[in-house]
């Protein structure tokens, strides 16, 4: 034992064990790399697409009237909100209404002035039908000493005085009218209406709010109110402009939702916008090309058969020419 040396016999010796437990350690930690079959078969592209090489495309489901987007003519104080998120509107039915009472003020302010020129009309049109009936019997006068001609005169000047002065009264009342009718005109911009039937998408507007004229200015980030032609719906289609010429333009496409691609529908083509633009409809995927520009298709969903809702982004696959003789 006094002959034995630390750095020389003991320090190999454990180091040896180290390695050796080491080399344990690692081989029964190594992750199981087998083979086995997935308990739930992942999603394939349709059969047309693995078949006969459709042409993919990623899309947005949109109202077939596109997105309409609703804002105010005047700025104020939201005192109503007559509809809510889903609502089937008509066309011309409020939709909210900002506060009235400034200008249900000038209405009221603008009627009266109507109604008391109104009266001055009338007292216009007796002052000039008494100025005619005087002059008239001055004129009658046979005896030309009983009058003298200064009378005559003066007469004649009164009647064109209360002439004139109905001219501008009439002229005032109508000044008035149109007032009246400019601040009804302002009073039913206070209400907003639908411009057409469509449903409530999206409410961005609550009572008490401030609102601003018109959707993104004066502080609004958002529009107040959008709507849409929800029946029937389109899938708005992004073909890369490389696959155009493969296209089978008019042939409806498969549709599925994004992540439920076992369910899957056929889209009625409706129309090729033919404005090559950037690609803004992103999917965030890892390889997806973002600087590239496509070309938009347009296909209905049928009533029936899917449950897809508006911004919902899907996967298409358009035909490609050739396929149906494959």
């Amino acid at each position: 034992m006094r002959n034995l040396s630390f750095s020389r016999q003991i320090l190999p010796i454990l180091a040896i064990v180290g390695i050796v437990v080491a080399a344990i350690l690692i081989i029964a930690n190594l992750p199981d790399r087998t083979m086995t079959e997935p308990m739930i078969e992942p999603p394939r592209s349709p059969g047309a697409q693995s078949e006969t090489g459709s042409v993919a495309g990623t899309g947005v489901v949109e109202p077939s009237s596109e997105e309409i987007e609703i804002g105010s003519h005047v700025s104020g104080v939201v005192d109503r909100v007559y509809v809510a998120a889903g609502d089937l509107v008509t066309q011309g039915q409020p939709l909210f209404r900002i506060d009235t009472r400034d200008i249900a003020a000038q209405v009221n302010e603008a009627r009266a002035r109507v109604a008391r020129l109104r009266q001055s009309i009338a007292s216009a049109q007796t002052s000039l039908r008494v100025a005619d009936e005087q002059l008239a019997l001055y004129a009658g006068v046979e005896d030309q000493r009983a009058i003298s001609e200064q009378e005559v005169i003066e007469r004649r000047g009164v009647r064109d005085t209360a002439r004139a002065q109905l001219a501008v009264t009439r002229a005032q009342y109508q000044e008035a009218q149109a007032a009246l009718a400019s601040a009804r005109t302002q009073l039913e911009r206070h209400t907003v209406r639908a411009p057409q039937t469509a449903t409530v998408l999206q409410l961005n507007v609550r009572t008490g709010e401030f609102a601003n004229a018109g959707p993104g200015m004066g502080g609004n980030s958002e529009p107040l109110i959008v709507m849409g032609v929800t029946e029937p719906l389109y899938v708005r289609v992004s073909i890369d402009e490389n696959e155009i010429e493969r296209l089978d333009i008019g042939a409806p496409a498969i549709v599925s939702a994004r992540g439920d691609a076992a369910r899957q529908v056929e889209a009625r083509y409706v129309r090729t916008e033919p404005l090559v633009v950037p690609k803004t409809s992103l999917t965030n995927a890892a390889t997806e090309l973002v600087d590239v520009r496509v070309l938009e298709m347009l296909y209905a969903l049928p009533g029936e058969g899917h449950s897809m809702f508006v911004g919902q982004q899907v996967d298409a696959f358009v035909p490609a020419q050739g396929d149906e003789e494959e």
